[in-house]
């Protein structure tokens, strides 16, 4: 895949609760276990219960936000309420793969190679002083295109796993601060995605890309993505094979959880 088709991949990094780190789709899940079952989305749709609920779940992802170091601005109340309504209802749209080759060693997987088609994505690309920061305020921008800030005006649905493309330094020592957060357009929007407000938000066509893939557990942050990169050129057996500056991140459970899932992925040459 040519780099510039990679300008705007794949997220879902996050500090631990109390430390700096990015809010993500999945700090909803944690809120929504939280609400009573007469809390505003089971009520009678009163636009005072409405304008109350909206308050309620604003206030927690701020609290979250302080948490994390990141101030969530008043105008995300009602995309906070549409997702958290609709993650109750929706499943989550899983990018569709073909698995190539899965490596094993005493029942352990070390690595998969997989095959992802050509799709659409929405991307938007950020440059912030903290890794965290840019994933942050690249996030809540496709939110509100997602929760029919779009030309369609309708709520698209979430798909998995949010992902961001990160770059390394010369050295391949250290993250760099321009990130890229994408979210896959769901099938039934690939032929034809809603166009968003933000003018920031683009819609590209990824070309079909292998890559190699790893799991690993717990926090996303410049530390531990580094540690992953570095640990899956090692189990690689032709490293050389992907590109050697562009990563991806992808990020699939709550990052409040203590055994949060992620994935570092390589990008082979085309």
């Amino acid at each position: 895949m040519q780099q510039e088709a990679l300008s705007c991949r794949m997220s879902g990094a996050a500090g631990e609760p109390g430390a700096p780190g990015a809010i993500t789709l999945e700090d909803l899940d944690s809120m929504a276990e939280e609400q009573s079952p007469d809390s505003a989305y089971h009520s009678n749709g009163c636009s005072q219960d409405e304008d109350a609920e909206q308050e309620r779940l604003l206030s927690y992802w701020q609290s979250v936000g302080r948490g994390h170091q990141v101030d969530v601005p008043g105008d995300m109340a009602e995309p906070i309420q549409q997702l958290t309504r609709n993650n109750q209802h929706q499943e989550r749209e899983s990018i569709p793969f073909t698995l190539i080759h899965r490596k094993e060693k005493f029942g352990e997987v070390l690595y998969e190679k997989r095959h992802y088609g050509k799709a659409k994505w929405a991307c938007i690309k950020m440059h912030e002083e903290q890794y965290e920061q840019s994933i942050c305020l690249g996030f809540m921008k496709l939110m509100k295109y997602i929760c029919e800030q779009n030309s369609s005006g309708l709520y698209l649905g979430m798909t998995i796993p949010i992902v961001t493309l990160v770059h390394t330094n010369e050295t391949h020592s250290e993250l760099t601060r321009s990130v890229t957060v994408a979210y896959y357009l769901p099938e039934l929007l690939q032929d034809q995605p809603p166009q968003p407000y933000d003018s920031d938000i683009i819609i590209e066509e990824w070309p079909p890309t292998v890559v190699y893939t790893r799991s690993f557990r717990g926090v996303t942050n410049e530390d531990s993505i580094m540690r992953e990169i570095n640990f899956l050129g090692e189990l690689l057996e032709s490293p050389e094979l992907c590109l050697q500056n562009i990563f991806i991140v992808a990020g699939y459970t709550n990052p409040a959880a203590a055994n949060r899932h992620n994935e570092i992925w390589f990008l082979q040459r085309p």
